[in-house]
């Protein structure tokens, strides 16, 4: 089954569950508890066909790619010698890097051990003091790999935009805090007033640290093809990304991320211009409650414009019409067309709020392009032989350093229930 096709059987689910829910309205009553169980079952046969179509296009788009560099090979310019400029950059640091996390310190060869013996200037890391023990720098490609991995599991990374810090500590980020005033009517050699009301801040991104440990067992290490570079990049991966979208979606911005959901003077103040309740009430997000939201958003932000709610939010939303009757829930039907709330696509995450109280955050609706991310290049590793010998498994523990924070309010509108 091909994925229009998929799609097509998607609507035809859809059709049978609103069938239900327009035959109670009619009937001006509510779901039956046996038409409650069908129209779960429909939902839950849309979301993993949902899920299986996802897979596809994202997979249909890795092949694209892969074609691409098939038919136009990117080949390393032989005059450029910035490659090799970083010693965690070159091929003798990843061979004695992989060897570290297959073998441990006391596996690898003097060689090796004098490669990864290596001054960090910045950071004061002389790992050769505690080979068995210490924090090695991670390097450069595995890093870029991380953070790819991290593109592709983190949906905020997908949308926000980001930004790699090397030299300097943090990365200023300009903020218009205060447009200037409308124009004055003059005469045709007249200048008109001087503005006094413009204003730009300045916000901070100061990578912070943030630490994950694995587990992995000893003998995939040793016999698995992909690796043990491949291993711990991966699961490090995965640890990271649930780490980093929860912060991205209610960090407090102390010693970490600022999240969307966390108001602030720094990104999303707490105001009614941003945090829109009206038409909901203090038990459930309502359409006239999402048309307002949306429509207090200026329309210039709504072509990168997307949802963001908790999937148990997602499953109210669903049942919900506007008063011509018309549910503001559509499924995506055409090729890479996604499914939409009031024309506009949506994401959900685990993190999103999805508490139901009076004046709660329930969702938002943003360009998250103006949310912003900072990562330090530096990665620092430490393998833990003796911790988990028992369970004949060796520990990990990655650093990593990053940073995130909305940069422009008035992008970002956050869905509010009643109080």
């Amino acid at each position: 089954m091909d994925i229009l096709e998929m799609k097509q059987k998607r609507a035809g689910l859809v059709q049978q569950a609103r069938a239900l829910i327009d035959k109670a309205d009619s009937e001006k009553r509510e779901l039956t508890a046996e038409e409650e169980t069908s129209y779960d079952k429909y939902m839950e046969d849309v979301d993993k066909i949902g899920s299986t179509i996802e897979k596809e296009e994202r997979l249909k788009k890795v092949e694209s790619e892969l074609k691409k560099l098939d038919a136009d090979p990117v080949k390393p310019d032989p005059k450029d010698d910035t490659r090799n400029k970083s010693v965690f950059a070159t091929e003798e640091y990843r061979t004695a890097f992989e060897s570290y996390l297959l073998k441990g310190g006391r596996g690898i060869n003097p060689a090796e051990a004098k490669v990864l013996s290596v001054t960090r200037a910045s950071r004061a890391l002389q790992v050769d003091q505690d080979i068995y023990g210490g924090y090695l720098v991670a390097p450069e490609m595995f890093v870029t790999q991380l953070i790819k991995d991290l593109d592709n599991e983190v949906f905020m990374r997908g949308l926000a935009t980001t930004f790699t810090v090397t030299d300097a500590e943090s990365l200023g980020a300009p903020s218009l805090d205060n447009d200037p005033d409308d124009p004055v009517w003059t005469a045709e050699i007249g200048t008109g007033d001087e503005d006094s009301t413009m204003s730009f801040g300045r916000r901070e991104l100061r990578p912070h640290p943030l630490a994950k440990r694995i587990k992995v067992s000893r003998t995939l290490l040793r016999k698995a093809r992909i690796g043990a570079e491949n291993i711990v990049r991966t699961r490090l991966g995965y640890k990271f990304a649930v780490t980093e979208e929860n912060v991205f979606l209610n960090g407090t911005g102390a010693s970490q991320p600022l999240g969307i959901f966390t108001a602030s003077d720094n990104g999303i103040p707490s105001s009614s211009s941003y945090d829109i309740s009206t038409g909901n009430t203090s038990t459930t997000p309502t359409a006239d409650g999402l048309i307002n939201c949306k429509y207090s958003l200026k329309a210039q932000y709504w072509a990168r414009a997307k949802w963001l709610f908790h999937r148990d939010i997602v499953k109210l939303i669903r049942k919900l019409k506007t008063g011509e009757g018309d549910y503001i829930w559509r499924p995506g039907i055409a090729n890479d067309a996604p499914d939409t709330i009031l024309e506009i696509p949506y994401k959900m995450s685990e993190y999103a709020p999805s508490t139901i109280a009076a004046s709660a955050y329930v969702g938002a609706l943003a360009d998250f392009s103006y949310y912003w991310i900072a990562d330090a290049l530096n990665m620092e590793l430490q393998r833990l032989d003796e911790l988990y010998a028992t369970t004949n498994q060796v520990g990990f523990i990655g650093r990593k350093e990053t940073d995130g924070m909305p940069v422009l309010a008035a992008a970002f509108r956050r869905v509010k229930l009643g109080s």
